[in-house]
């Protein structure tokens, strides 16, 4: 197993405030900070399947009051504790997948609240992904949810508190303005939506348009344009871009139009990637990528089912880390951290 992720004295630029932001600093500022405190460039994907729960989490949910839902919910806010306890230390953030617990009703909302309380009080980024967009006073509303407080005749309500949010930029400029200045007036940011892992992506995102760029390149850049008022001082933005590791060939083309955005980097493990051809997100420095595993880490006990990545000559054999599920885990972070920090400190 790796070293417990530990401290260093690296050498991270102030924590600016500029105008419109949070006295927190700027997103991208508290990203580069927090990547060099923790060492770490791995975030660590929540994607509870109450039908797939840890049998640990299923006894610490324990009892028998409330319905399906509440009992369910229980149980998978148990389950994403675990996973934060086994492997948490080996990360610099978490991205719970916030459809899995709206399925789950009010309940299922309740839970995520936990969740995104634990993740803070291990001193984790937590990165909400929604992928939400619209316009207006829908717009306002989400950035109320996720980042600030709604006010009521009855008191504030607080929203979730999040440090960034997934975003979908389709609908245009108009749809995402709204959004950033919510998170630019606490030091939250948003990642939106540029060159996803899925294998439907290239279905619309590498077309080409009248002007000869593809929609993915024009979706760079606009997020360039709307984070340029928000780069702080380690030179990276509160707007960034979710920009899948199955598309290694896009990277390089995607990271000259966004040289400040800071990329999520999902689609390690059972979507395919390695990890091993992401350099053009680091170009910034460290944390300029990070990067998503979910399933590779939850269920690394079963390690028979997920494809084979070869391990480092450091790192332990995925296979010597099935058994138990938190142990697993741990040993598949670290090992994802140990690579990616290898590769791309």
């Amino acid at each position: 197993m790796a070293d417990a992720v530990q401290p260093v004295d690296a050498a991270v630029p102030p924590l600016g405030t500029h105008a419109g932001q949070s006295e927190r600093g700027s997103f991208g500022d508290r990203v580069a900070a927090a990547v060099h405190r923790r060492r770490s460039q791995l975030v660590l994907g929540l994607d509870p399947d109450p039908a797939r729960l840890w049998p640990a989490a299923l006894e610490r949910a324990g009892g028998t009051e409330g319905g399906p839902a509440e009992r369910a919910a229980r149980a998978v806010a148990a389950h994403c504790r675990l996973l934060l306890e086994a492997a948490g230390d080996q990360c610099v953030a978490v991205k719970p997948q916030v459809a899995c617990f709206e399925r789950l009703g009010a309940p299922g909302w309740a839970a995520l609240s936990e969740v995104v309380r634990d993740a803070a009080e291990q001193d984790l980024l937590v990165i909400a992904d929604a992928k939400r967009g619209d316009i207006d006073i829908s717009a306002r509303a989400y950035g109320q949810a996720f980042f600030g407080h709604t006010a009521t005749p009855f008191g504030d309500v607080e929203g979730l508190g999040v440090d960034c949010l997934t975003v979908s930029p389709l609908l245009g400029r108009d749809s995402l303005a709204p959004l950033v200045q919510a998170a630019r007036e606490r030091g939250s940011g948003v990642l939106a939506l540029v060159r996803t892992s899925n294998p439907g992506a290239a279905d619309l995102q590498d077309r080409e348009l009248a002007t000869g760029e593809t929609v993915s390149e024009a979706l760079a850049a606009l997020v360039d344009e709307l984070g340029a008022p928000g780069v702080g001082a380690a030179g990276l933005s509160d707007v960034g871009a979710v920009t899948g590791a199955t598309a290694p060939q896009r990277l390089e083309v995607l990271r000259t139009i966004m040289p400040r955005a800071v990329m999520l980097l999902p689609g390690i493990g059972p979507q395919g990637a390695s990890g091993r051809d992401l350099a053009p997100a680091f170009a910034p420095g460290p944390a300029g990528g990070l990067v998503s595993a979910s399933r590779a880490i939850v269920y690394a006990h079963e390690a028979d089912r997920l494809p084979s990545h070869p391990p480092s000559s450091s790192s332990p054999s995925r296979h010597s880390a099935a058994g138990t599920p938190s142990r697993a885990a741990r040993d598949e972070a670290a090992r994802l951290r140990e690579l990616i920090w290898g590769l791309y400190a």
